[in-house]
């Protein structure tokens, strides 16, 4: 890594690292607001201890150090990010079983141009892959030093070496850490369908049959383009269905006021094809009713993850409020 100076013009570069730090913060902490902040307070404190900084490090392991910090710090005493699958198994698809846990504090998606590496395309699958919801949902499991431990060293491909003096721990520690955070993300079953790939030609075309069919709410079309072992969630409700059958048993049951939503597509979150659903109104058009963040597997959808909070959702990924009729 090349070696930065004590200047003020290098303290004034830090913005070229912000998309880094937001990704890193993101997996620690699970949420793209808390993400943000965690990275202008790292700024902050860089540009207030610019006198300890005597380059004989990297700024960029600098930051990373005092980002660390403050996503420990924002971490202590604070229950992790979840998602209902954590709440136990699937339930039947009954209005009776929506149910909002309280002091729950929930995973949220993330804007890629918030995070999105401006490198080659093959830093951008990686930087996809490991950005997914089920990937940061399981690195919510590990203890928050783990956590920075598996990032650091499994997505940032950071030597145990550079990871031990930014944690000011040994290498012994940091491998332990590695071994043991391994074993928690395998037992959260964080494996990937294909989401490390790029959509293809054909995986797009069956996006634009998946949008049209559910805006027709065409139950046979929809049924074509859904896995068999589909899965939906729709926080901040606990409730999960699996299964097809029960993932459309709702949406025509309990779910049917969706029928008649129109769609928007604002950016990707998470580097997973996203939709912004609005329902009709009864005040006339259309009011925003979910961010779809979908999963995709053998051409066909494999999970769908509604998330509900479209006050906070909407205007981060640039979708309007209303749509008129």
């Amino acid at each position: 890594m090349q070696e930065a100076t004590l200047t003020p013009h290098a303290f004034g570069e830090l913005e070229q690292y912000r998309r880094e730090l937001t990704a890193y913060c993101y997996r620690m902490l699970g949420s793209p607001f808390d993400a943000e902040d965690a990275v202008q307070d790292a700024f902050v404190r860089a540009w207030r201890s610019r006198d300890s900084f005597e380059g004989r490090s990297a700024m960029r392991s600098w930051l990373y150090r005092i980002a660390t910090n403050v996503c420990l710090d924002m971490l202590k005493g604070k229950d992790r990010r979840a998602v209902p699958m954590d709440f136990g198994p699937a339930s039947a698809p009954l209005e009776s079983n929506l149910n909002v846990p309280a002091e729950v504090t929930w995973l949220e998606p993330i804007p890629m141009r918030l995070i999105a590496p401006e490198r080659d395309p093959a830093d951008v699958a990686v930087a996809n892959e490991s950005i997914r919801l089920a990937f940061v949902a399981a690195l919510q499991h590990l203890p928050a030093k783990q956590r920075a431990v598996l990032i650091l060293r499994e997505v940032l491909d950071w030597q145990a070496s550079e990871v031990g003096e930014l944690l000011d721990t040994s290498v012994a520690s940091v491998n332990s850490a590695l071994q043991r955070a391994r074993a928690t993300i395998a037992k959260a079953n964080s494996g990937s369908s294909a989401g490390d790939q790029p959509l293809s030609e054909a995986d797009r075309a069956m996006l634009d049959r998946y949008v049209a069919a559910f805006e027709r709410y065409d139950v046979k079309a929809l049924t074509l383009l859904i896995r068999e072992d589909a899965k939906q969630s729709m926080p901040p409700f606990d409730m999960w269905l699996s299964g097809r059958d029960d993932v459309l048993a709702w949406w025509f049951g309990p779910g049917i006021g969706c029928k008649g939503s129109r769609i928007l597509r604002p950016e990707s979150a998470n580097g997973m094809p996203t939709f912004g659903q609005y329902k009709p109104s009864p005040a006339g058009g259309y009011d925003p009713w979910a961010l779809q963040v979908l999963e995709l597997s053998e051409g066909r959808i494999v999970e769908f993850t509604f998330f509900l909070d479209t006050a906070k959702l909407f205007p981060l990924f640039g979708l309007p409020l209303h749509l008129d009729a």
